[in-house]
């Protein structure tokens, strides 16, 4: 395990997402592990990269062009990679990290975790993700998962590929031992 990539709020959140972005990033590089994000430097995003440069660690950040333009990238990233589409931005995420944590989002952050998850239970990758459940964010989402096992719409077998922490030390002490 050398990189993690982290899924997570790019819009306006309250201090305390902020605050659990930052203590992942702190982790992250005090793992000893690259911090891998999709480039920007706003919200959750920006506190994460921060927060792990800050401990002394490495950063790289992949945008597309269109946000680029925007203002939000992450000028500071140790590496910044622009890209031509969100597509293109998504897929070098996923071939760059070796694990993944999504901590709270929206609609972004959610469509990062399905499909890198798909892509797992379908062997695309063998990489570990984690849902970081902060404060019991993901609750829901995981009652709804839960009932569409007990319907036959999700197997087990793809609710297995997802660990559910709810600490930041938990995610990565998953995610580096296994």
């Amino acid at each position: 395990m050398s990189a993690i990539c982290v899924y997570c709020a790019s819009g306006p959140v309250d201090q305390d997402y902020l605050d659990l972005a930052a203590a992942t990033g702190t982790a992250i590089a005090d793992a000893g592990l690259t911090l891998v994000t999709g480039g920007g430097n706003v919200s959750m995003m920006g506190a994460v990269v921060r927060a792990a440069r800050e401990a002394g660690g490495r950063t790289i950040g992949i945008i597309p062009e269109h946000l680029m333009k925007k203002e939000v990238a992450d000028l500071d990233s140790t590496e910044l990679i622009v890209t031509d589409t969100m597509r293109e931005r998504k897929r070098l995420m996923e071939e760059m990290a070796d694990g993944f944590i999504t901590l709270p989002g929206g609609i972004g952050t959610f469509e990062e975790l399905f499909e890198t998850w798909t892509g797992g239970y379908l062997g695309e990758h063998r990489k570990p993700i984690v849902l970081l459940n902060h404060g019991g964010f993901y609750d829901p989402l995981l009652v709804w998962l839960d009932d569409l096992r007990s319907r036959g719409f999700v197997a087990q077998a793809a609710l297995d590929k997802l660990e559910v922490c709810d600490t930041v030390g938990d995610s990565i002490a998953y995610l580096t031992n296994g």
